[in-house]
């Protein structure tokens, strides 16, 4: 599902060109600039982002005189991680999303306060992370349907403070509507474990991708079983969580009860 005209596509086979150039294999590489192959090989489909460290090294071991490391000043110009890239177009061109989120409030319905203190006041960032939020008041195309299940932690975590929680709170609130649903899966449920967050995208055409979330990085897939078991593991949370109505009372209650 890679785009192979990303800029990050483009540093791969740049990789791949001097690589070969110099008579190496892809393990032969790994091996003398201590890296793993299936980093490089990663790396050179544009799965993967290459590391300043993992230039130099290459750019010492080929000769290639710090061509790529000076490439990846692409990099000083891009607002969103470079493994975000992929889903943030998909997230730009779907016609639904669904998101479950057990950690924090899902990044399209943040407010900026609330954003900025998870982002570390970096404000290139939470200016990205808001321009996001176009997608649902868009004209052209109309805005996608957006199904949010957030876990009740969520509504109890205190990021950046009491102010920050009430607003948040609140926005959730004015945005619930038909075609933005959200609801809570009460803390009660506990048969799915401590899943980590996941969002899909469908498309126009009828096609769903995937983003997984990690402690380090976040993947997109359209790989069919991986976004087929996604899709299941959402309706099943779906069907524990409160219907939108009772979703709505318990973050109102909630504001009231902890937030003001």
């Amino acid at each position: 599902m890679g785009d192979s005209h990303t800029p990050q596509a483009i540093w791969g086979r740049e990789l791949r060109h001097q690589r070969q150039a110099a008579g190496l294999t892809q393990a032969r590489l790994a091996e003398r600039i201590h890296f793993s192959e299936s980093l490089v090989s990663g790396i050179e489909t544009g799965q993967l982002p290459a590391s300043p460290d993992f230039a130099r090294a290459a750019d010492d071991l080929l000769g290639t005189g710090g061509l790529l490391l000076r490439l990846l000043d692409w990099r000083k110009g891009q607002v969103f991680p470079s493994w975000f890239g992929t889903w943030h177009e998909k997230e730009q061109a779907a016609v639904s999303l669904r998101s479950y989120q057990p950690l924090v409030v899902p990044g399209l319905l943040q407010t900026g306060d609330y954003a900025r203190a998870l982002l570390g006041d970096d404000e290139p960032a939470v200016a990205a992370r808001l321009e996001r939020q176009a997608i649902l008041t868009r004209e052209d195309p109309p805005p996608p349907t957006l199904r949010c299940l957030i876990d009740e932690a969520v509504l109890h975590r205190p990021v950046g403070g009491k102010k920050v929680m009430h607003d948040q709170l609140e926005k959730l609130v004015s945005l619930a509507d038909s075609a933005i649903s959200i609801h809570v899966v009460p803390m009660s449920v506990v048969r799915f474990g401590l899943l980590a967050g996941f969002a899909i995208a469908t498309s126009e055409g009828g096609t769903d991708v995937a983003h997984f979330e990690t402690a380090i990085r976040g993947l997109t897939t359209g790989d069919r079983s991986e976004v087929a078991e996604a899709v299941h593991l959402f309706e099943a949370i779906r069907t524990e969580a409160l219907p939108q109505s009772m979703s709505i009372d318990l973050i109102r209650r909630t504001v009231k009860e902890r937030w003001t």
